[in-house]
């Protein structure tokens, strides 16, 4: 007699949802939801925020580690657990295992950053390095797992994991149980999985929309049918999954409407009006929803939209760097390239156009020696700070009349 495969569909209900906010009440933050009235006027829609960036450990994935934990035997929370992960996950694992004693280890690529090793190290976790990519150190735990007599916790691709994440969706569904649409940002699916289940049950016509990264459209690619993607450097690292999960796969093309796919600049540009509007940090991956929003306003347009900031790990230089391209793109920052006479007062000529312009001058860089013009040209750099984009038009506009060769320095 042949044993048959559970049907994704039935390992994952609402009530397993139930059971697990049930399971993890009180050792997880009831995260704040607040309407945002001045994204809800930008995307001409109305826009609920779910703050899962307040988090001990600055993300959702608190939720579905414990509640894997939780359902460990007793025998095999004293042998513990083990996962390969470089994210969200390893500090979430790693901080209720030691809140409970289970002794947690996380298998990571000789290649994390040292800041991602000490702080899953600084919550509990055991921290092994090993391989040079990800899939190298997944194959390492999966071999540790079971020489060592452990339990692997996958990040995503199980039933009691998602089941904790669909947590975040129990929880804005009970306080503004009228949203017409859930945007979720989804790498390997476990998310997206739990959160569509608590929606499908509780909303039948609740449009439900993931999104990813253009870079790593996993999920979008394998339920179409389309060849997996190479990657490349994304913001949202936190969902640039290569091979999505397999049991998420089968729960996301039953339960979820569309995936939609955002370009690097839309995440910069939402996580910098997070921070700017909303005062809060937001990793790439936790700004995938705002910035899918954002980029299809038409779709969105006067819908009551709950939007999870599912993370808020992102390093402090490259939210620096974040934060000024994006001031770049509105044009409040600037780089004009000048060509000059290498004489003495020409650069101060041009300054003296700054100053009539009430332009800020933050630096300036002369270039001599690479550049196409005749031996006494030189090439000057000047970045600006201005009040806006208008501001800089005008300076460029003047300068050309007074017979400047300048061009601005477009962003990538």
């Amino acid at each position: 007699m042949t044993s048959q495969v559970p049907d994704p569909l039935d390992q994952l209900t609402i009530d397993d949802v139930r059971a697990a906010q049930a399971r993890i009440e009180g050792a997880v933050v009831r995260t704040p939801m607040l309407k945002s009235q001045t994204l809800s006027d930008i995307a001409g829609a109305e826009i609920w925020l779910k703050f899962e960036n307040l988090q001990f450990t600055a993300a959702y994935k608190e939720r579905g580690a414990l509640n894997a934990l939780l359902l460990l035997s007793e025998e095999r929370r004293a042998r513990g657990v083990i996962a390969a992960s470089a994210g969200n996950h390893s500090q979430g694992l790693s901080y209720h295992g030691a809140r409970l004693g289970v002794p947690v280890t996380i298998v990571m690529p000789k290649t994390t950053p040292a800041v991602k090793v000490m702080q899953t190290e600084s919550v509990g976790g055991n921290v092994v390095l090993e391989g040079q990519t990800f899939d190298e150190a997944y194959a390492h735990a999966r071999a540790l797992e079971k020489e060592r007599g452990l339990t692997f916790v996958h990040p995503f691709d199980d039933p009691d994991v998602a089941a904790g994440a669909g947590t975040v969706a129990l929880e804005m569904l009970e306080e503004q149980p009228d949203l017409d649409c859930l945007v979720v940002p989804i790498g390997g699916g476990g998310l997206m999985s739990g959160m569509a289940t608590v929606a499908r049950a509780l909303n039948p016509q609740m449009r439900i929309v993931g999104v990813e990264a253009a870079l790593y459209p996993s999920m979008h690619h394998a339920l179409a049918g389309l060849e997996m993607p190479e990657g490349g450097d994304t913001l949202a690292e936190g969902i640039a999954v290569k091979e999505p999960g397999r049991f998420t796969r089968a729960i996301i093309k039953e339960r979820v409407d569309e995936i939609l796919l955002v370009e690097e600049p839309d995440l910069e540009s939402a996580v910098a009006l997070l921070l700017q509007i909303e005062k809060t940090v937001v990793e790439g991956a936790g700004a995938a929803g705002l910035a899918a929003v954002l980029a299809n306003k038409d779709k969105f347009a006067g819908k009551k939209i709950g939007l999870p900031l599912c993370g808020g790990n992102i390093d402090s230089r490259l939210l620096a760097t974040v934060l000024l391209r994006n001031l770049a793109r509105e044009g409040r920052l600037a780089r004009l390239r000048i060509a000059l006479k290498d004489q003495p007062g020409s650069l101060h000529k041009v300054v003296s156009l700054f100053e009539r312009h009430n332009v800020n001058i933050i630096e300036v860089y002369h270039q001599r020696v690479f550049t196409k013009l005749p031996a006494k040209g030189l090439i000057t750099d000047i970045e600006c700070e201005a009040r806006n984009k208008s501001q800089v038009d005008a300076l460029i506009a003047d300068m050309r009349g007074a017979g400047y060769d300048v061009h601005p320095v477009e962003l990538a």
